[in-house]
């Protein structure tokens, strides 16, 4: 039997250290025997990559072993995406991802860092890497920094976090079940050379309606309006999706300003 989801409580006045701890210490350890199980891109991010422009550029902030890195597949070199993480294991593997002897452009960093100059990016994808923050004020800075590195009048941004709400394929029980804050928990790693070495990585489960309203606090604090374009406001911030697939809750975001 796997080992079990387990409740964690992250201490309060030191959640960096607890991140370094229970995530990056973590990814870096497992990060071959996690790459290998880590390479079908999921389709509503595939479909999101897919209807990019010609010529646009993005980030993927916490890349990981960058598998999103090479799409989308059929206009190779006419997207450009730039992969973030703070595991150089996995950004080793990243760097060749797709596996055509091209290489992609990686870079080692904190995606809570100020890392790029405002509005650089056309795009930016956060895939499973939000919950891996201890708290709701780093998880909403997280946001922040996104929303803040792509273009104000037509950036655009996906965020994909693990869900409380498991569905029936599921392999994992998240204790507590529904507050409405989330839950936090320790959620196992099993090497399979060895069964015996376990890793419990962090992880903040993402309650119904969480995400969305994360966003929309992270773009307030920038001065952003939420919603459709509009004459009452110069700049904003639209939805475009809120839904749940597969035990992830995901948001599509959309920039825009009006002309004065």
């Amino acid at each position: 039997m796997a080992p079990a989801v387990t409740a964690t409580a992250v201490a309060a006045d030191a959640p960096d250290t607890y991140e370094e701890k229970h995530v990056h210490q973590i990814y870096d350890s497992i990060a071959s025997h996690f790459s290998s199980t880590r390479y079908k891109p999921w389709p509503i991010i595939a479909a999101f990559l897919a209807n990019l422009r010609d010529g646009w550029v993005g980030l993927d902030s916490g890349t990981g072993n960058g598998k999103y890195l090479p799409l989308p597949a059929d206009r190779p070199g006419r997207v450009w995406t730039i992969g973030l993480d703070r595991s150089r294991n996995l950004l080793d593997i990243a760097r060749t991802a797709g596996g055509t002897g091209a290489f992609r452009e990686v870079v080692w960093g904190d995606v809570l860092g100020h890392s790029w100059r405002e509005g650089i990016f056309d795009y930016a994808i956060s895939i499973a890497t939000i919950h891996h923050l201890a708290t709701h004020e780093r998880r909403k800075l997280a946001v922040k920094r996104l929303l803040s590195a792509v273009s104000p009048a037509h950036g655009r941004v996906l965020v994909y976090v693990w869900a409380v709400r498991q569905d029936e394929l599921s392999k994992r029980s998240i204790p507590g079940g529904s507050s409405g804050t989330g839950q936090d928990v320790f959620v196992p790693w099993v090497m399979s050379e060895d069964k015996t070495q376990v890793f419990n990585r962090y992880y903040h489960m993402f309650d119904d309606g969480e995400l969305a309203g994360l966003v929309t606090l992270a773009a307030e604090e920038l001065g952003l309006a939420v919603g459709r374009p509009s004459t009452c406001s110069l700049k904003g911030v639209e939805i475009v999706q809120d839904g749940w697939e597969r035990s992830n809750h995901y948001v599509e975001l959309r920039r825009w300003q009006t002309e004065l």
